[in-house]
């Protein structure tokens, strides 16, 4: 089922290729279309996709209080708690990303200094079809409204009875979201690119998506932000002698049922663990209710890497450079410093990475497909921008307009340079 392989006996690149998805020509045509459509049509081709895509027939696609007061309401108050704790913790640690003004004023009375400023309006796109993630609402609201984002804006898509996950709605109200429309996939991503008559255009595209969303992102990108290009769910676990190979075989499993595509990998300095987890990879599965996507992703891109020593663990780990990276060895801390390339890092036995997706409060929405290699989660950060300025006094202007009149005619800009040589001649 899950091959295993010995890093002394296959090509490096070869152990290390990930699946997932490509650029698809089909997908790309078939996303420009409905981007097209939706700059055209406006709500009409949103609508028409619902009615394609969804089997919904809609008729008003913002979501009503009253919809957002029977999910509220109809949601067990157990479950109501679970998310107001867990959306207090996620608050606790994205309130200390808050950046802070800072200003510098210099002995000639030059001022300089950096602003913060929340970005003005963001959508948030939230998969709400066969499966329902209440908690991506949370992750994706949360920072959005600690930064003070004036208009948050989410979008998810409707159930064929033209209604939207009860789960979603309420993780909503727990956020503070109240601004919902009924539209998912790529026809979501350019209503709030583009806008339409009940949509507005933002500025901002955050959430994850399958491949047609993170296709249609990619095109938009440019005519707004985006967080990043999301792809398939990835888990690599470093293990040693002191793993348990029921955890770890749980932990990988909790990523492979994500999706056929979804990448589980174990790098282990130990071949008994190595077919010891196998064994319970199958054993596991029998019981597990996504067992046929589960195992559809272990067989395709799944695979047990067994290394000489935890050295070369991590150095592969830093090639691949996870999604998800957990740590089950015996002592964590001492491998942290080396790790460069990870989304988010799960330390100890007792660390399984659905604490992360859930509870413990840093961001789920990570970088996928390497690109752990150049950003990092979600944050209060992705929505927010940065401004400079700059205050000289004519004392200062004259000290500086020599060196700046040379550096603008060295760039033949002489313009620039009669800016300064204007003010200096009074």
């Amino acid at each position: 089922m899950i091959p295993i392989v010995d890093s002394a006996a296959a090509p490096r690149e070869e152990m290390l290729r990930r699946g997932g998805w490509e650029n698809n020509r089909d997908v790309e045509q078939a996303v420009a279309e409905i981007i097209a459509q939706v700059r055209l049509r406006g709500d009409a081709a949103l609508r028409d996709y619902a009615a394609r895509f969804d089997r919904a027939e809609l008729k008003e696609l913002r979501v009503g209080e009253e919809e957002l007061d029977a999910a509220w309401e109809g949601t067990e108050p157990a479950f109501r708690t679970v998310l107001e704790q867990a959306a207090e913790r996620i608050r606790a640690f994205h309130r200390t990303q808050l950046r802070q003004d800072r200003e510098d004023t210099r002995e000639d009375g030059v001022v300089l200094g950096q602003r913060f400023t929340p970005i003005a309006r963001v959508g948030l796109y939230v998969p709400g079809g066969a499966a329902a993630y209440p908690s991506s609402v949370l992750m994706n609201a949360i920072p959005a409204m600690l930064a003070g984002c004036s208009r948050i804006v989410m979008v998810t898509p409707p159930q064929p009875d033209g209604g939207v996950s009860q789960d979603i709605l309420t993780a909503a109200r727990v956020a503070g979201i109240t601004e919902i429309y009924k539209t998912g996939g790529a026809q979501a991503v350019a209503a709030l690119a583009f806008g339409t008559e009940s949509l507005p255009r933002v500025d901002k595209i955050v959430g994850p998506g399958n491949i047609y969303v993170a296709t249609a992102k990619r095109q938009v990108f440019g005519q707004v932000a985006i967080d990043m290009i999301a792809g398939p769910s990835e888990i690599l676990v470093i293990a040693d002698s002191s793993a348990n190979p029921r955890y770890v075989a749980a932990d990988l499993l909790s990523q492979a049922e994500h999706d056929p595509l979804a990448a589980a990998v174990l790098i282990s300095t130990e071949r008994a663990l190595a077919e010891q987890v196998a064994e319970e990879l199958e054993r596991q599965l029998s019981s597990l209710p996504r067992a046929e996507i589960a195992r559809r992703s272990l067989t395709g891109q799944g695979k047990i890497i067994v290394v000489p020593d935890l050295a070369e663990a991590v150095d592969m780990a830093n090639e691949i450079a996870p999604e998800h990276l957990e740590l089950c060895v015996a002592d964590p801390f001492a491998l942290l410093s080396q790790v460069k390339n990870a989304g988010s890092i799960f330390l100890g036995h007792d660390t399984p990475e659905a604490l992360g997706d859930y509870w413990a409060g840093p961001n789920h929405v990570l970088p996928t497909a390497g690109t752990a290699r150049f950003s990092g989660p979600l944050s209060v950060d992705d929505f927010i921008k940065r401004s400079s300025y700059i205050r000289y006094t004519p004392e200062a202007l004259k000290t500086a307009a020599a060196p700046v009149i040379a550096f603008a005619e060295r760039e033949g800009l002489s313009a620039h340079a009669a800016s300064l040589r204007v003010r200096r001649e009074g």
